[in-house]
């Protein structure tokens, strides 16, 4: 995902370290917040295999190196995804979680507002159900 002028979201959110406390952050919302239970639940108890593909992922779909594709193939995110029930309820647990995660670590507002964006179109694009 570039921005206009050739800079990277991954460069401007300030490289992997970034994308790692991103991740981080996320996953802690996710493991306290009541309203996540249902995303959490889909977790297995250990989140640190899940916390380090999220994290090569993220990092490769803002512009950085591709080191998601590298040790996985292509993303194929919605296959990956298609086990697990997705709909309106888990997009919207997944949105508090990284909303909150982008509060934190995010301090640009516009680069916030087109990461919120663009995760909000990912979320939804994510549902397997309820896609009346």
């Amino acid at each position: 995902m570039d921005t206009p002028g050739g800079d990277t979201l991954f460069a401007r959110i300030g490289g992997q370290p970034a994308v790692d406390r991103l991740v981080d952050a996320f996953y802690a919302r996710m493991s306290t917040l009541p309203e996540a239970a249902v995303i959490r639940a889909m977790h297995a108890d250990d989140l640190g295999p899940v916390k380090d593909v999220l994290k090569s992922f993220l990092g490769q779909w803002m512009g950085g190196p591709p080191r998601y594709s590298e040790a996985r193939g292509h993303p194929r995110l919605r296959a990956r995804h298609l086990p697990f029930a997705i709909g309106a309820a888990e997009r919207d647990a997944w949105m508090l979680c990284m909303t909150g995660a982008l509060d934190e670590v995010v301090a640009d507002p516009d680069l916030r507002g087109q990461l919120a964006a663009a995760f909000s179109r990912l979320a939804d694009w994510m549902r397997n159900r309820d896609l009346d």
